[in-house]
Formats: structure tokens, sequence, C-alpha cells
């Protein structure tokens, strides 16, 4: 369970976030954030909402998705071009990420190490990502 946030329920988090608590955006924070931390793909929330019998687009979960990364309710993991997750964990931490199955797994972010960064080209850094990618045993 996400210790970070004493949210008790969606309609909390939400009005926290300065989200408007549309039908939609509630049905999807529920299913989002009532399960512990957790990584989804839009396809996998939009399975959930539909099997949930809340009626939703996949475009409306992409939008509220991107709605709630923008507000720190959510990060986004891109794994590669054509797959990003969502991590309902906003704590600092990093990932390894198993190819083959396509699951994503907390890594806590004092157990690496990142040293001797590059100054940045301009501003500085806000955060470093590591994602380990894990070939599994066939």
């Amino acid at each position: 369970m996400n210790a970070v946030r004493p949210f008790t329920n969606a309609l909390e988090l939400l009005r926290s976030a300065k989200l408007r608590p549309t039908r939609q955006r509630l049905a999807l924070a529920r299913l989002l954030f009532e399960k512990g931390d957790r990584h989804v793909t839009a396809e996998q929330l939009h399975d959930e909402a539909l099997t949930a019998a809340v009626p939703v687009s996949l475009a409306t979960v992409y939008n509220t998705l991107h709605q709630f990364v923008d507000a720190g309710l959510l990060r986004a993991v891109v794994v590669d071009t054509a797959r990003s997750y969502f991590d309902t964990n906003i704590a600092d931490h990093h990932h390894f990420f198993f190819e083959e199955s396509g699951k994503l797994m907390d890594i806590a972010g004092d157990r690496i190490e990142v040293t001797n960064l590059p100054v940045p080209p301009e501003g500085t850094i806000r955060r470093v990502d590591v994602i380990i990618r894990v070939g599994e045993k066939t």
C-alpha cells in the first residue's frame, strides 16, 4: 500500500490534486489507487474499467492517466517507444523490467547508487530513473 498518501478515497485524492472529480476520473482513480501500488498500461486499465462496467473509451483512459501524471498522482515509466506504464508509487525508486512478460517490479530508491552524472546542458537534473531489463529464463 502506498503509505505516503493519506487519502482515504478517490474523491479526496482528486480534490487534493485540484482535478475536477468527474464520474470517469473517479472511477479510474478507484481502479488505480484502491489496490495499492501497481504498474498498469492504459490498455490494462481500460480492460479493468470495462470489466467493472465503467463506460470509458481508451482515449479517455490515456487522457486521464496523463492528467494524473501532470498532477503528480502517477509516474509514467517508458520502457520503450511502444510501451509505457503508469506507476501509482510516486516515491523515488527504480524498476526491473522483465522483457518477455512485460512485468515491472519496483527497486527501492536507496538500492541503486548513480554516480558521476554529467552536468546537464541546461537546467538541473530532476530525477534519474533506472530500468534494469531482465531476460526471463525459458
